[in-house]
């Protein structure tokens, strides 16, 4: 299992697939199947029950996991999809946008 540069509450922009060129913000992120749930990207419509939390029941909008591949992080400074390197500062590892070599 590879580790994945992709962490929960990063801004991403999707890179190909349906919802191209959306951004959002990561929720959620699936090491084991390399996929991450975005907000307000790869939206589906499900039919409910009603239930004690939603007793109406009916058809709600919900976001699903999407490829990891699909995703880049968003540059701080740009505002465009950048890779994500390492380094060591202080003795601390920091994560950097390759683009503008600014912390993330």
């Amino acid at each position: 299992m590879a580790k994945l540069k992709i962490k929960t509450g990063d801004d991403v922009i999707v890179i190909a697939g349906r919802d191209k060129n959306k951004t959002g913000k990561v929720l959620r992120v699936f090491p084991e199947t390399n996929k991450a749930i975005v907000e307000g990207v790869n939206l589906v419509q499900k039919h409910e029950k009603p239930s004690a939390t939603n007793p109406q029941g009916g058809i709600v909008q919900k976001e699903t996991p999407i490829q990891i591949s699909n995703i880049a992080v968003v540059d701080p400074k740009t505002k465009e999809a950048t890779r994500v390197g390492y380094r060591v500062e202080n003795g601390n590892k920091i994560r950097f946008a390759k683009k503008s070599n600014q912390a993330l």
